[in-house]
């Protein structure tokens, strides 16, 4: 393998879970040799996404999306996002006979119906064409794979994440001093769809403290005057966060992974939530948090978990295996055994199919 072009519509300045393992597995990749190149909003005019600002939608056309996958002239094509870009990449790719593999990072249909009446067939049947027109869709956990498999995709590889273990440590300062222990920590996008509230309504000793920005930050200032909202915290100040906390509490349901588990349990901080995809595939029976549908009674228990223990169960996780995992993924997409569901004579004769990964 030399080199590999994602197509991303998430980056910066999103701050989540997609863009940070982008940026990570990149990183891993260029130590072990490879180029990796982004395509990414940043590349050209957007606007922002209607009822959340903080998404670039990208102003752009397939002729000109066409000419930076010529120009990057990369080994292999990841289309990371289903969003303006990853659509014109898929569109190009398909017209051009050139191999793409995609990744399933949210679950858009869930996120959707959150705010408007949308039927879930609907969507998941959108995004089921989607992925099963490339050459390998990456999960990230065994859950989430089992599920997408019943909903009808295709060709489905697991592409696990990790964790920084060198920034996110435990590191107890007097950051938190002021506030009332026990502290309960929830860290992410303050949004509907990651059921914050449910966490927010708890009726637990202590604090709640929420990091992060998002659409619904001022409404939740508001209804709940007594929880510490931060704001977008970044860096080792958010790492304190985390070590500085009794419990993080994650209250969502629709995560596919949830790469603030890992952060959590690596800074010491073990995790409630409820037994659902992500927190059974990150936590489950480690015993670095409790998973309970009773998400007080997780909380309150989750105060007794061994904090060294958190640590020990996130190290099992590096950003190295993932990057391996991913390259692995690309790799197999050229393996004709794989491709045996695909109509090769589509591509016959189109150069792209013959630039394998280790050219």
């Amino acid at each position: 393998m030399s080199s590999i072009l994602i197509v991303t519509d998430a980056w910066k300045p999103q701050i989540n879970g997609v863009v940070r393992t982008l940026e990570r597995v990149a990183v891993e990749l260029r130590s072990m040799g490879i180029l990796v190149e982004f395509l990414t909003p940043q590349s050209f005019h957007s606007i922002p996404m209607p009822s959340y600002g903080e998404i670039r939608l990208s102003l752009t056309l397939p002729h000109i999306v066409r000419g930076l996958i010529a120009k990057y002239d990369c080994n292999h094509l990841h289309i990371a996002t289903e969003g303006p870009l990853g659509l014109m990449a898929r569109q190009v790719a398909k017209r051009d006979g050139r191999i793409f593999t995609t990744s399933y990072h949210t679950r858009f249909p869930e996120y959707l119906q959150a705010r408007y009446p949308v039927p879930l067939s609907l969507s998941y049947s959108w995004l089921r064409r989607f992925h099963n027109s490339g050459h390998g869709c990456m999960v990230a956990t065994r859950t989430l794979e089992t599920d997408l498999r019943m909903r009808g995709f295709e060709n489905l590889l697991r592409w696990s994440r990790g964790v920084d273990h060198q920034r996110f440590r435990p590191m107890r300062t007097g950051l938190a001093d002021h506030l009332p222990g026990p502290r309960f920590l929830y860290v992410g996008r303050v949004a509907v769809e990651k059921n914050i509230e449910a966490f927010l309504q708890l009726a637990l000793p202590g604090i709640k403290v929420v990091v992060g920005g998002g659409p619904q930050l001022e409404e939740l200032r508001v209804a709940y005057p007594d929880v510490v909202f931060t704001g977008p915290v970044v860096g080792d100040a958010l790492v304190e966060y985390y070590a500085n906390s009794d419990v993080f509490v994650f209250p969502s349901l629709t995560d596919t992974f949830g790469n603030v588990l890992l952060e959590a349990i690596a800074c010491g901080t073990p995790v409630a939530a409820f037994p659902v995809m992500g927190p059974i595939d990150v936590i489950g029976n480690s015993g670095a948090g409790v998973l309970n549908a009773d998400l007080e009674a997780a909380a309150l228990e989750a105060l007794e978990v061994s904090r060294d223990h958190c640590r020990e169960v996130a190290l099992q996780f590096t950003w190295r295996a993932s990057a391996e995992q991913f390259l692995a993924n690309a790799e197999r997409a050229y393996d004709p055994a794989l491709a045996a569901g695909f109509r090769q004579d589509r591509y016959a004769g189109k150069g792209s199919v013959g630039k394998h990964l280790n050219g």
